[in-house]
């Protein structure tokens, strides 16, 4: 099993992106797909994750509003739709994956498959 994340950029204030996790290997459906980012000197922190089985979502507070995740179930692809990109959005973004669902969904410990990263640069 594999996630392959891509679609990030240079951006301006205020621009969008979108990124795309694409699952591939052997049947994969895991209930949780996220995306968590890192700055530099920072800790990686919780951005998004959808529950497949119930197609609920949450978003951490600094995003809620501009981002917007989603899930192509035939695909086996998340998206994370950015929008209103702030220089703080800066970071290298990693999409990440966990069969069953965890009320602590927002922790980077609780996920089993990453993919590589993809760099997300926003200037003001």
């Amino acid at each position: 099993v594999q996630l392959q994340a891509s679609g990030g950029g240079l951006v301006q204030t205020g621009d969008s992106l979108r990124l795309t996790c694409a699952a591939s290997g052997r049947t994969f459906n895991p209930d949780a797909m996220a995306w968590f980012r890192q700055a530099p000197g920072k800790e990686r922190e919780f951005v998004a994750v959808i529950r497949r089985s119930v197609n609920t979502v949450y978003y951490t507070d600094s995003v809620n509003g501009r981002f917007s995740i989603s899930r192509d179930r035939a695909k086996n692809t998340v998206y994370l739709q950015m929008n209103g990109l702030k220089p703080e959005d800066t970071a290298v973004y990693y999409c990440a994956a966990r069969w069953y669902w965890n009320v602590k969904y927002y922790s980077d410990a609780e996920y089993n498959y990453w993919g590589q990263g993809t760099q997300v640069t926003v200037s003001s």
